[in-house]
């Protein structure tokens, strides 16, 4: 599977957001995210980190 979990993070701090991201695009400067299980979320901040081997994705608000 390579699928990966979106994180928050915030002072210092990561906030589990959406787990089993398979799709995340940018949109309209905004970052759209969609899971296995068909949940989506639009997250309004940018990418701070993505790290394949650990499947995970850190998101951080503007």
């Amino acid at each position: 599977m390579c699928e990966a979990n979106a994180y928050v993070y915030s002072e210092g701090n990561e906030e589990l957001y959406l787990e089993n991201v398979d799709i995340m695009r940018p949109e309209q400067g905004k970052i759209y995210l969609k899971n296995l299980f068909g949940e989506q979320k639009v997250f309004e901040g940018e990418i701070r980190e993505i790290s394949l081997i650990r499947h995970r994705i850190i998101l951080e608000k503007k």
